[in-house]
């Protein structure tokens, strides 16, 4: 891919990325505001080693990337910085380039969904369980401790502690957590008929259910909960804030 001179290009690191919300938004968003001179590409890499030599062959032109599965925790040891919120998080999902072309990460991730989970949230929703143990979960968790929940991880190998087993989840359990978001890729399109294992019977009207993902705009996890009369979100609104955070944190490049 060649890329003018001029052009100051964005990205999005990821590994079979075709479907990219980023780079549509990005694009949108550079023709709104006439920046005929920006370009937002997908960078889809087969392993994270090969990042230093597309900084290199980019570097007169990139000046910042947002990261997504499987790398956002892999990402950590070629940066140069770390914002102070994103080390804590343990992930990163946005990487700003400086003028001498030293790496800074954040995590906006975490910011987008506690933005958009907040008016739904009632003074009952005190304890959350989050489906899935990578990188975007780490966001999610520190969002909600931030927000005086008490967090509950839910993977296929429990370890014990605040990491329980699906086969764990049962009516009190369920009943516990009023707040459930999923962080696994389950559902997500061209897959929509998957859904995480849980045990959508105890499910009701007291329940959210969040899903961070948006294509399709109602998976089966979100189907399930409403028909259980819960309230249900899917991960658009986030990635959009997520988006403006990082485009904020692009302009001190």
């Amino acid at each position: 891919m060649e890329i003018e001179e001029r052009t100051k290009l964005f990205g999005l690191l990821g590994k079979n990325i075709s479907y990219s919300f980023s780079r549509g938004y990005f694009a949108e968003k550079f023709d709104l505001l006439e920046l005929t001179d920006h370009k937002y590409v997908n960078f889809d890499l087969d392993s994270i080693q090969e990042l230093t030599a597309l900084i290199q062959k980019n570097k007169d032109q990139l000046v910042g990337f947002n990261i997504t599965i499987p790398y956002k925790e892999e990402v950590i040891p070629f940066l140069d910085k770390i914002d102070k919120k994103a080390a804590k998080i343990g992930a990163v999902n946005t990487v700003r380039i400086s003028k001498k072309g030293k790496l800074k990460g954040f995590n906006t991730d975490y910011y987008g969904f506690k933005e958009s989970l907040k008016p739904l949230l009632k003074e009952k929703h005190k304890k959350a369980l989050i489906l899935g143990t990578g990188g975007a979960s780490k966001a999610v968790a520190f969002a909600l401790k931030r927000m005086n929940f008490e967090v509950m991880f839910v993977s296929r190998q429990g370890t014990g502690g605040d990491i329980i087993t699906y086969q764990q989840l049962d009516e009190t359990v369920i009943k516990e957590h009023l707040l459930i978001v999923n962080c696994t890729p389950l559902g997500t399109h061209p897959n929509v008929d998957n859904c995480p294992a849980i045990p959508y019977e105890y499910i009701g009207e007291s329940h959210i259910l969040y899903d961070l993902i948006y294509n399709p705009a109602k998976t089966l996890f979100l189907q399930k909960g409403e028909e259980k009369g819960a309230v249900i979100k899917n991960g658009l609104e986030m990635l959009e804030l997520q988006a403006e955070k990082a485009w904020q944190i692009w302009q001190k490049s």
